[in-house]
């Protein structure tokens, strides 16, 4: 999640699943990108306020901290 904006279908596509998901099922979402820059990624304002509601209240948020594994992975390397 993140990677790149979703289009207008995209988002409408994703909206649609969350609704169907809604209170119903869990929804695992991971990304990179902190949830407060996640409105960005979605270029419909409407429809990202309806996803990031579904997304974000009732939600469990694991943030993590830290060097990036990639980072230290290739610090061993160098040595």
């Amino acid at each position: 999640w993140g990677l790149e904006k979703l289009n207008q279908a995209q988002s409408g596509h994703l909206l649609e699943v969350l609704e169907d998901r809604y209170q119903q099922s869990s929804t695992i979402v991971i990304s990179q990108l902190p949830v407060k820059e996640w409105f960005k990624m979605i270029t419909n304002a409407t429809v990202a306020d309806a996803i990031l509601d579904r997304l974000v209240h009732n939600s469990h948020r694991i943030e993590l901290e830290g060097e990036s594994m990639r980072k230290l992975d290739q610090s061993d390397h160098l040595r």
